[in-house]
């Protein structure tokens, strides 16, 4: 079922207005983006992220369904990504090092040992420019950030864009860019943390279900970091090429991947060509009976379970969150792909454009009764 055969609703020019301020008086913007579909997002310009994305569910009635603040500062004191453009490297680096034509890169460790999206001080902590917002059979906003040489240890000026556009029919597009002036790495995705049931709802996403369009994933050390390995989903709890409820086995410690992960923390391997715009996984909540597909080019796409919501964190309207509140479907290049010669390389050289596109899209299946 089509969310616009739910829901009637009259789209909205995109609305440009104040978020709020941070600490030192420097002004937060926002987008918000409507379509008849019922669908709408805000998008606010401090880490380009999604503070908001509204989605009716099998019975007309719209909800929130991402994890967010309502207030600058929070995504600054509190962190934790929510809904934010990661980068210069979104996911870890081991030791925070990577080789490039021999010369090696020492850059921010923040995460143990590793360096992870982007260091303490990302592009999800950046301020991004506001540089367009258009509106038509399509609204959309695109916003830009230039990393300087040497920003965080990485090489290169860099700048990336992304663009936020809606489709009337709800379809959300999310996609990035880069380029730049001197041989780099780059790896850019969306850290949406969602729960279909709605942020505020009180339902765990344990009991969602979920289908990964991968047959393997890259187990991890002890430290998040992959072995390099590529294994096969098939006979373990990682195996979601059928849709499964996701907490059938996220708390199964016999098995050591779980245990390391403390749930899902992990890589799936994406079949078919990077580079093509195709289906990589579909989610449904069946107690509202919002579901959503997530189509990428990407190679890879990080499953985070929401292992480490600990309840002391709160969001929107003073939520708290706990374990296992929301979860996040990050489409990128695979963890440490610049230590792993067998992996999707993340080399961007002077003369190309890095582009990683995301697209959400949303309907609705029968709700389950209580």
């Amino acid at each position: 079922m089509t969310l616009g055969a739910t829901v009637s609703a009259c789209a909205a020019a995109p609305e440009r207005a104040v978020f709020g301020e941070l600490g030192d008086g420097r002004v937060v913007e926002s987008v918000l983006l409507t379509s008849e579909a019922g669908v709408s997002v805000r998008v606010i310009a401090l880490g380009a992220s999604i503070q908001a994305l509204t989605v009716p569910d099998a019975a007309g009635e719209t909800a929130d369904i991402v994890l967010g603040y309502d207030t600058p500062q929070e995504y600054v004191d509190k962190g934790q990504y929510f809904g934010s453009s990661v980068g210069r490297y979104a996911n870890r680096i081991a030791g925070g090092r990577f080789e490039l034509d021999g010369e090696t890169f020492q850059l921010d460790v923040n995460d143990g040992d590793n360096h992870l999206h982007g260091g303490a001080d990302g592009f999800d902590q950046r301020l991004w420019t506001i540089e367009e917002v258009y509106d038509g059979e399509r609204s959309g906003v695109v916003m830009s950030l230039t990393s300087p040489d040497g920003d965080g240890g990485y090489p290169g000026e860099l700048t990336a864009r992304v663009t936020y556009e809606l489709a009337e029919d709800g379809a959300l597009s999310i996609v990035y860019e880069a380029e730049t002036d001197a041989p780099t790495i780059v790896n850019l995705t969306n850290h949406a943390y969602f729960n279909l049931a709605g942020a505020r709802s009180g339902r765990s996403v344990l009991d969602h279900h979920l289908t990964l369009h991968a047959d393997r994933f890259t187990p991890v050390d002890e430290g998040l970091i992959p072995t390099g390995e590529l294994r096969d989903v098939a006979g373990t709890p990682f195996d979601f090429t059928a849709p499964r409820r996701i907490g059938d086995e996220v708390r199964d410690y016999t098995n050591e991947q779980v245990r390391i992960g403390r749930g899902y923390d992990h890589n799936w391997v994406l079949g078919d060509a990077p580079g093509d715009l195709r289906l990589a996984a579909e989610l449904v909540d069946p107690a509202s009976g919002r579901r959503m597909e997530l189509h990428t080019t990407a190679p890879g796409v990080q499953f985070y379970s929401g292992n480490f919501l600990d309840g002391t964190i709160t969001g929107k309207d003073r939520t708290a969150h706990r374990q296992g509140d929301a979860l996040c479907l990050e489409p990128q290049t695979f963890p440490n792909s610049p230590n792993e010669a067998s992996f999707p390389s993340a080399r961007l050289n002077p003369g190309e454009t890095y582009r990683n596109e995301i697209v959400l899209r949303f309907d609705t299946v029968d709700a389950a009764s209580d």
